[in-house]
């Protein structure tokens, strides 16, 4: 199955902005998110299709999968 991934703000250095990935049927969201490694950065807001949903999500083919880090403000 093709799922096409986004990348935002710092998630993006040194990787990409948006990249279709082959992946085998039955992956889940955690999966994709540990092939892109962000040691650095544990915290993300997952989106799958423009739903929040967590990384146990099963990804489906077609699906668009947006990587955010977590935002802070004061």
């Amino acid at each position: 199955m093709v799922v096409k991934v986004k990348l935002f703000a710092t998630f993006r250095e040194g990787r990409f902005k948006e990249k279709d990935m082959e992946l085998p049927e039955r992956t889940i969201l955690r999966d994709v998110v540990k092939a892109l490694d962000f040691p650095d950065k544990p915290a993300k807001i997952l989106l799958v299709n423009g739903i929040r949903v967590t990384e146990d999500s099963q990804l489906n083919d077609g699906d668009v999968v947006a990587i955010f880090p977590m935002i802070a403000g004061g």
